[in-house]
């Protein structure tokens, strides 16, 4: 049955009475052009959409058949086409998910294209949205230009589709992921479970862990059995790290954690299992001007004090000897299981260079070495076995009165002396500069100079008590204050010069007590 043209139109005016501008519907693309997309809304005309509506990577995509949504924005124009946008569709229809997203809480997806004064610009899908600096995170970020370019989940927080206003938060969306986590964690936190928790500050007194949605305090104390100056020594932020569960305060949700607790304390056997005597090998861990910390295992040092790296008898620094990370083979000296001290040796795994001096030296013995200290009181002399000999300053001269021994020795010069003593025990040598020769109180000296006679000497020191005088031979004589013929000033360097000739008269010989005594009166006496 055919219709009339009268009925075709009636049709026709009921089929297309629904569709209206400023309505959003859903047309199929029918042709692509140059400078459109030509869609069918089920209209007696067909609709255009200018091509600079789609980017390249839309227009890549477009073929016949496909279906897209547009909105109406004029049924014919002059030329009798329908107008239609597919951005003011697109906008509408993101206008509608943020109008429910802010009604219901839903998030929304956007990425951050740039800053603003005051906080970020947001891109949702093509709509421009503001993120105050106060809604970016639950805590201030530093650096918040590392954020621009990401995808970041947002809550819809105000919403002004006239003005086209939106307004959205960061920080909800993790508060409430924060709390989501923290009503999971708070489920299973017990005493006494171990619990995996991020490292989230380091300050000097301990570390605070986050556990999910909840901080735990690991203290200082609870870091390590051994020793430990400051808890960035042993961890870092970010860290994930496995921790016990010390203490939960319910009412006030504060966590003690610890970190040692999960192994026994090492140091609870010691005795046990370092015992004195045994040697033991370790790292070097720490090094100081008194000595080496060696880490045995993980948390229990020893020390190797500065005495017990080295036989010399003034060692170096440590640092000379030892280096951080180093592994070293030691020897238990001591153990404090109560006090919590180890005492450790080095240089005793070596055989003591005092035992090869007490079997390859003997008192008599003469040797040869090098001047290595000088001080006031005598000079040390090193011998090829790493020990250190002591002259004592009486022991230089059987004749000279020295007052220092730089005045006849230098460092690094070599000399020979003759062994006095050994103790190996202690550690001790003593050797003898004179004793190389003999002694010459005994035989030289009383057949050369006798009592009374008259010699002559150069004056070598003027004192208050009087004046000492070189005689032949080296030996020294000193003539007593009050045998010094004073001049009228009274001042003797007026008359007499150090390093002058004088002629003196011997008045006092004493072998045993080394001493000669001198006088100018004397010998006035004689002459007149």
């Amino acid at each position: 049955m055919e219709l009339r043209n009268d009925e075709m139109e009636k049709l026709y005016a009921e089929t297309f009475q629904s569709i209206e501008e400023g309505t959003i519907l859903k047309g199929k693309i029918l042709a692509l052009r140059q400078d459109g997309v030509i869609v069918d809304i089920g209209y007696k005309s067909e609709g255009f959409i200018p091509i600079e509506e789609f980017t390249n990577q839309e227009t890549a995509s477009l073929e016949p058949g496909k279906h897209i949504d547009v909105f109406v924005e004029r049924l014919e124009d002059s030329e009798g086409v329908i107008r239609l946008s597919k951005d003011r569709a697109t906008k509408i229809k993101i206008w509608d998910n943020l109008e429910l997203a802010l009604r219901d809480g839903s998030p929304v997806q956007g990425r951050i294209t740039g800053k603003t004064k005051g906080g970020l610009l947001v891109d949702i899908s093509g709509v421009s949205a503001f993120l105050p600096g106060s809604q970016v995170d639950v805590k201030p970020i530093k650096d918040i230009d590392n954020l621009i370019g990401k995808k970041i989940t947002f809550k819809v927080i105000k919403l002004n589709n006239k003005l086209s206003n939106v307004i959205v938060s960061r920080r909800a969306i993790l508060e409430g992921e924060i709390q989501r986590k923290k009503g999971e964690t708070l489920e299973k936190l017990k005493e006494g479970q171990l619990m995996k928790g991020v490292v989230k500050n380091i300050t000097d007194y301990g570390v605070f862990v986050d556990l999910g949605g909840i901080d735990g305090l690991l203290h200082i104390s609870d870091i390590s059995w051994g020793r430990i100056n400051h808890p960035s020594e042993f961890f870092a932020i970010g860290d994930e790290i496995e921790v016990l569960i010390l203490k939960y305060d319910e009412e006030h949700e504060k966590v003690t954690l610890g970190y040692k607790q999960r192994k026994p304390d090492p140091w609870s056997i010691v005795d046990e299992k370092y015992p004195v005597g045994k040697r033991v090998k370790g790292k070097v861990v720490s090094i100081t001007d008194y000595g080496a910390f060696i880490e045995l295992e993980e948390g229990l040092e020893g020390l190797v004090h500065i005495s017990e790296i080295d036989w010399l008898s003034r060692p170096k620094h440590p640092s000379k000897y030892l280096s951080i990370g180093e592994t070293v083979e030691t020897v238990v000296l001591k153990v404090d299981k109560e006090e919590r001290r180890l005492s450790l040796s080095i240089k005793q795994i070596k055989p003591s260079p005092w035992e090869m001096v007490s079997q390859r030296y003997s008192v008599g013995q003469k040797i040869s070495g090098k001047v290595k200290t000088i001080t006031d009181f005598g000079v040390f002399v090193g011998l090829p076995e790493g020990v250190d000999g002591l002259i004592h300053i009486s022991d230089l001269s059987w004749t000279k009165h020295i007052k220092h021994p730089s005045e006849i020795f230098r460092k690094g010069q070599k000399i020979e002396a003759v062994i006095l003593g050994i103790e190996p025990d202690d550690e001790k040598m003593a050797l003898g500069l004179k004793q190389i020769e003999t002694d010459p109180w005994m035989h030289d000296i009383p057949e050369r100079l006798k009592l009374g006679s008259e010699v002559n000497g150069k004056v070598l020191t003027i004192t208050d008590f009087g004046i000492f005088v070189e005689l032949e031979g080296g030996v020294e004589g000193l003539i007593y204050s009050s045998e010094i013929i004073k001049p009228a000033s009274g001042k003797i360097e007026d008359v007499i010069k150090i390093g002058e000739n004088i002629s003196v008269r011997i008045i006092k010989i004493d072998c045993e007590e080394r001493k000669i005594g001198l006088s100018m009166k004397n010998l006035k006496r004689v002459e007149e």
